[in-house]
């Protein structure tokens, strides 16, 4: 019997924030994958080793959790002003599925500094030393994203001492500004409300706040659903019912949000909305064995992202919280002491994050201008990726 050969494509493996993806340039890609469609769905699901029953992604470059089964496609903007094109998908683990609702905070770290090492920024705009500006379109969901890289000699400075919790080593810091991040389709509350009451079969109705503002999110009192806020991961993802009671929570929410029309649409919309669920600040234990005093941070926040409750925090729902803290009323707001703030800093199961955010009372809504925050990024590995040639014809 004859069998199709490898191919192999060029690929970039990066961490950008806490999470890890797999970088194309949309060039690179075969001819047939380089439009959205199954082919193109196909060939990002073998390449990181999906769909796979055993959860373990070892035939591919996933690492088997939501925050490591991520690629990236980018590409020289077309768009007047914008420097980089920045499509991300969100690949299930499971499932033979790629979610393209939403974008990727902490893989956005990543997309400048790639941007320019692949000349997808006009070397005009790049000096020997210093801080390049990246304009990048986030094409998922249709926003502006600013990204500051600092440059050394000319090339991406990569190393440096800034330190991020949930990332091992220290690095380059790399501001990112979400400009303008609420859904310009609707308003940032779906509903018209700050908070609802969510009534949810088999687990009763909760106060929840229903934002969309980086990412569509749910969010919920952790006392109300029997938490402190000070989890860590094993206490929610070691618990079947646990997360058969978070996914009810966000299909019902999502259905509140008018983001599906049927529950059972839920399923096929793994990566937004998120759930969360927040309480005042509380000392606890960090997985790293670091304290965290309730005094450093304003609230505790705990979010869920792909089923299962995140190691750290997804960028795009650090842009949720930012936001809704800065709004007085929200469950984020009271959870963090009620009152007017430009900057929240809470904590997750890794440690603190620190997060900046611009929101105005306008034409009787609230909007939000800007939310900043601070990662990093580093090329982990760069070469080729290959895989059967018969993926292009799934």
């Amino acid at each position: 019997m004859t069998f199709a050969p490898q191919i192999k494509i060029p690929a970039t493996y990066i961490r950008g924030g806490t999470s890890k993806g797999v970088f194309f340039k949309l060039t690179d890609l075969p001819e047939a994958a380089q439009q959205p469609g199954p082919v193109r769905d196909a060939l990002l699901l073998r390449v990181i080793g999906s769909p796979d029953p055993y959860g373990k992604q070892t035939d591919g470059m996933g690492g088997a959790t939501s925050s490591t089964s991520k690629t990236v496609i980018l590409s020289k903007s077309e768009r007047e002003g914008f420097d980089v094109d920045y499509l991300f998908g969100q690949v299930a683990i499971d499932k033979p599925f790629v979610d393209w609702s939403g974008n990727c905070g902490n893989l956005t770290a990543a997309v400048g500094a790639f941007a320019i090492s692949n000349g997808l920024v006009d070397k005009d705009s790049i000096p020997q030393n210093g801080i390049v500006t990246v304009k990048i379109w986030q094409v998922n969901i249709g926003k502006a994203i600013i990204a500051k890289v600092p440059v050394t000699n000319g090339e991406v400075q990569e190393t440096g001492d800034f330190e991020l919790d949930g990332v091992t080593f220290p690095a380059a810091e790399v501001e990112i500004a979400f400009v303008d991040p609420a859904d310009d389709d609707g308003a940032m509350f779906p509903t018209g409300n700050v908070v609802d009451d969510l009534h949810v079969p088999g687990v009763g109705t909760l106060r929840a706040t229903m934002i969309n503002a980086g990412i569509p999110t749910i969010f919920i009192d952790a006392e109300s659903c029997g938490y402190s806020g000070t989890e860590l991961q094993d206490a929610i993802n070691s618990d079947e019912k646990a997360l058969a009671m978070f996914e009810t929570i966000r299909a019902h929410g999502a259905m509140k949000m008018g983001l599906i029309g049927h529950i059972d649409e839920a399923a096929t919309r793994q990566h937004t909305p998120k759930v969360a669920f927040v309480s005042p600040p509380a000392d606890y234990t960090a997985s790293s064995g670091k304290h965290i005093a309730k005094q450093d941070i304003d609230l505790n926040v705990r979010a869920l992202s792909m089923g299962k409750l995140h190691h750290a925090m997804m960028g795009t729902a650090a842009v949720s919280i930012a936001t809704a803290a800065c709004i007085p009323g929200t469950l984020v707001n009271e959870a963090a002491g009620g009152g007017e703030r430009s900057q929240v800093v809470f904590g997750h199961p890794s440690g603190t994050l620190k997060v900046g955010a611009q929101a105005e009372y306008h034409h009787a809504q609230w909007q939000v201008k800007k939310v900043i925050m601070s990662r990093s990024a580093r090329v982990l590995m760069e070469g080729w990726v290959r895989v059967p040639a018969d993926v292009l014809t799934p």
